[in-house]
């Protein structure tokens, strides 16, 4: 079982071999170190700004099947509704967690390492 789907992206590029892999790379590029400042927002009890990543992400992490829609959901209701921290930290790990195994897999998948 595969920690992405391609099926979004393959859709996308049309079969678009090199538009792929650079929907692909740009992801790798973006995607962790928004993920790393989210995280960062967090421990620094700044909801905006965690909201900001977490909102500018969740296009990508659906393209990629990431299903984290829940997790992402709920950084941001922590931001927009002034709820409690709360859960707030394990959606971030679980985030975190799948992106980083989905990042490894893509660059050994697409051979970028």
């Amino acid at each position: 079982m595969s920690s992405y789907n391609l099926d979004e992206v393959k859709e996308m590029a049309g079969g678009d071999e090199d538009f792929m892999l650079v929907v692909v790379q740009t992801f790798l590029e973006e995607i962790p170190p928004d993920v790393a400042a989210m995280n960062e927002a967090i421990g620094n009890d700044n909801p905006s700004l965690a909201y900001q990543f977490a909102h500018k992400m969740k296009p990508n992490l659906q393209l990629f099947g990431l299903n984290l829609m829940d997790q992402i959901l709920t950084i941001e209701a922590w931001a927009k509704n002034g709820q409690k921290k709360g859960e707030v930290p394990q959606a971030a790990e679980a985030i975190t967690k799948k992106v980083d195994v989905a990042a490894i897999a893509l660059k050994r998948d697409f051979e970028l390492e």
